[in-house]
């Protein structure tokens, strides 16, 4: 949906400025010449196209470069990001990128470990997923079916227990989960403190993973209710869209009031 999005918006950029250059080239060489004067079913096209090109060019380069919006439809990243959260992703967090081709052409950033990223799913790129990165290239993944425990390279990932999951929202599909405190490391120094949730009743997957170069290892906040990167594999580079930062709305439905205190919610 989001590269038909994409394409719409491209063709319109691309319609509405060769409307606008080709009308500057006749008036300056063919009509000027021959003192002809213009259809008036070209003057009207011309116009629109004129006051089309500078709207449709600047969201082409916001959605392009700067930031794009989603939309959150499931829990797989609870308590984090909640059923029917827009957030907003920056575009320009792992690079510059053509519309379309996805080909990077500016390198402005790298990933870190902890970063809630957006990227194209790799079995269906048409498919937009939300997760956490966990692993980068060269890392060794565990994770451990007893106590449900995360391993990086050899060490365990610090979390502290901070008591039951209330739920949050209309979609409370989370209710009742065991509420943690997590430190993922952080590349560079430092760490990425942030909740999740578990369920140790619930069957998960577990094993270790070494991530391949150029490649990520993800998974969700709500690590018992994911479809990640310990289901389906790594996440390619080139698939990688942005670095979700900013919850701008909820909607849960049109049975349901939005959630107003997520507004302005940080992603970390």
């Amino acid at each position: 949906m989001n590269d038909i999005f994409a394409l719409i918006i491209v063709l319109l950029t691309a319609g509405t400025g060769i409307v606008w250059l080709a009308d500057a080239i006749l008036r300056r060489v063919v009509y000027r010449r021959r003192e002809k004067t213009f259809p008036s079913g070209w003057r009207w096209l011309v116009d629109t196209c004129r006051g089309f090109f500078p709207l449709v060019l600047a969201i082409l380069i916001v959605r392009s470069f700067v930031a794009e919006p989603f939309h959150i439809p499931s829990g797989s990243m609870m308590p984090s990001v909640l059923i029917g959260d827009y957030v907003v992703t920056e575009k320009f967090a792992y690079g510059l990128r053509l519309p379309l081709s996805h080909t990077k052409v500016v390198p402005t950033g790298s990933v870190h470990r902890g970063d809630v990223a957006v990227f194209r799913f790799p079995r269906n790129p048409s498919v937009d997923f939300i997760k956490r990165v966990i692993g980068l290239p060269g890392d060794t993944i565990t994770y451990t079916c007893t106590g449900n425990e995360l391993i990086i390279n050899g060490k365990k990932v610090k979390r502290k227990r901070l008591g039951v999951y209330p739920g949050e929202g209309a979609m409370e599909v989370a209710r009742g989960a065991q509420l943690w405190m997590e430190w993922l490391p952080r590349n560079g120094g430092g760490t990425v403190k942030h909740r999740i949730l578990i369920r140790p009743d619930r069957p998960t997957r577990c094993g270790t993973w070494k991530v391949p170069p150029h490649s990520y290892f993800v998974m969700g906040d709500n690590r018992d209710n994911s479809d990640d990167s310990r289901y389906w594999g790594f996440v390619p580079e080139k698939n990688l869209v942005g670095k979700a930062v900013l919850v701008f709305f909820n909607f849960q439905g049109w049975t349901h009031w939005p959630l107003w205190h997520r507004i302005g919610t940080l992603l970390r």
